[in-house]
């Protein structure tokens, strides 16, 4: 009894003044936390910085050569053309994801004056050709313009696939890199190409590879015309028909 009694006691005082609930949370009330600022104004800057340097080299090509390059009659213009992009792509620290923009804003911005599909696929040509990235996607499916000579000098290591049609003289001088279209090329798709592959999903046009020198061409829809090819073999829905028992340069298929 005396011991019940005892516990008795000492139980009452703690039910008479029960403890105060803590905070579980207040040893972190003096702690001071380092809040890092995401730089996306910084991001933001550096991207805008580098889309100005690439469309300030495509005004440039336009002021230096757009008036030969207006019809393309001559493939020296195209080289000398090529090089003058060169020139100002070289000095330009970008990436593939820029390409992509500066594709999108040729129709979609009032910041590029012009869009001539020569000048515009010569200069997106280089740009795949000396940038970092060994495969580029180009998504041309939302602009109205067919770009002209995209893929042009496209070197070994390079694998570059467009989504949408392409124009004229797609892939010509072919150095060794892949080009896929996903849609359909027009006329010369591969002339003068030395090596590499090309393949066209859909439909492709006349005069395909016109003096080409090398390399595969392989079209799923049909193709219009061949051209005069040296050498290469060129492939309509997995049937070869260059070169084949007789050679027929722009044969109506």
């Amino acid at each position: 009894m005396k011991n019940a009694c005892s516990k008795k006691k000492t139980l009452e005082p703690l039910q008479q003044k029960p403890e105060a609930t803590l905070n579980p949370f207040e040893e972190f009330r003096s702690f001071q936390f380092k809040r890092e600022e995401i730089p996306l104004d910084q991001i933001v800057q550096t991207t805008e910085v580098v889309m100005n340097q690439i469309r300030l080299g495509y005004e440039r090509l336009l002021e230096e050569e757009a008036k030969e390059l207006v019809w393309m009659v001559q493939y020296n213009t195209i080289i000398k053309a090529y090089e003058v992009a060169e020139k100002y792509i070289k000095e330009i620290d970008y990436s593939a994801e820029d390409i992509e923009d500066f594709c999108f804003a040729l129709e979609n911005t009032q910041r590029i004056p012009y869009l001539i599909p020569g000048p515009a696929g010569i200069y997106i040509s280089a740009l795949c050709n000396y940038a970092k990235e060994e495969e580029i996607v180009l998504k041309l499916s939302e602009l109205k313009t067919e770009i002209n000579l995209v893929g042009f000098r496209l070197p070994k290591g390079k694998r570059l696939m467009v989504e949408g049609d392409t124009g004229d003289f797609t892939g010509i001088g072919l150095e060794g890199g892949e080009l896929e279209v996903e849609g359909n090329a027009k006329n010369w798709t591969g002339a003068g190409m030395r090596s590499g592959k090309i393949r066209v999903k859909k439909n492709i046009g006349l005069h395909t590879g016109e003096w080409m020198m090398g390399g595969e061409i392989y079209v799923e829809g049909r193709v219009r015309g061949l051209g005069n090819i040296v050498e290469g073999k060129v492939y309509e829905r997995d049937k070869l028909v260059y070169p084949g028992k007789v050679r027929y340069p722009n044969h109506y298929y």
